[in-house]
């Protein structure tokens, strides 16, 4: 994400409730918010806007990105998108109760080389996307 935003000079928030170690870098800040529930989450729905991008596996946040206009992207480069997101609840929520009744477990699988370069190449394309939508690099 980092390289990816450098090459397009691009501002990046990083939101957590505690410090993290992020690359120097003027475009790049660090947003700590206070350890309450959902507050990283909540800071980045109250400050995201149109054709700003975030990068998030929390289907919950995406919804509330989506209804900002904004664009969201999965960590494994699956967007977001208003047709998508009630498909992506729903599952959610399935999966939760099912989780709780024993019938599944774990999470996701993790990332593979295949999943990286998907997210990469979604990544690029919704930044083309936004650029070409604004007018920027015409």
């Amino acid at each position: 994400i980092y390289k990816v935003a450098a090459r397009y000079n691009l501002k990046i928030y990083v939101v957590a409730n505690k410090w993290m170690t992020i690359p120097t870098d003027p475009k790049i800040e660090m947003v700590v918010v206070s350890g309450a529930f959902d507050a990283a989450d909540d800071w980045i729905a109250e400050n995201i806007g149109d054709d700003d991008i975030a990068i998030t596996a929390d289907i919950p946040l995406a919804d509330r990105c989506i209804k900002r206009h904004a664009r969201v992207l999965g960590p494994k480069g699956e967007e977001f998108t208003e047709d998508n997101i009630g498909d992506a609840m729903a599952t959610r929520e399935l999966m939760t109760n099912l989780r709780q009744m024993g019938e599944v477990g774990g999470g996701p699988a993790p990332m593979d080389k295949k999943d990286r370069s998907k997210f990469l190449s979604k990544l690029d394309q919704i930044i083309q996307s936004v650029r070409h939508r604004k007018g920027i690099g015409r």
